[in-house]
């Protein structure tokens, strides 16, 4: 079974993470199926095929950024905060891990030279969209 630990505040889930090594049997979405980022693993056997496809255009409403990060080499602590800029927990995130940022705030503390791949909706309009603190 897929290990995803959940990091919530006040009962609101505001990080899933997937730590790296675990065995993936089946698809499985990470996160919630209304969720603004849909994230999971979909598994297919050799000799699928997936047909051929595009997704059309679709007006969607978003109130906030969420980013899914991957950590491709290195690692870090990764602090999560809620919405109040209160930190509520503290991870150690090495290669092959995911976090899904749904909520709060984030930063990282690097322990080794860290790259991290990130997915979140665009397009990125600058540094106006962040608040630092």
């Amino acid at each position: 079974m897929l290990q995803i630990e959940e990091i919530k505040s006040k009962g609101k889930i505001l990080v899933y993470i997937i730590k790296n090594g675990q065995k993936i049997a089946k698809t499985h979405f990470l996160t919630p199926q209304n969720a603004n980022m849909q994230v999971g693993y979909i598994v297919y056997p050799a000799k699928s095929v997936i047909p051929r496809h595009f997704h059309k255009k679709i007006i969607r409403r978003l109130d906030r950024t969420e980013e899914v990060l991957v950590v491709k080499k290195g690692s870090a602590y990764f602090d999560i905060y809620d919405g109040k800029k209160h930190l509520v927990a503290t991870r150690r995130v090495k290669a092959g891990d995911i976090m899904i940022i749904v909520g709060g705030g984030h930063g990282f503390r690097v322990v080794k030279d860290l790259i991290l791949l990130e997915v979140k909706q665009g397009p990125y309009t600058g540094v106006d969209e962040k608040e630092r603190f």
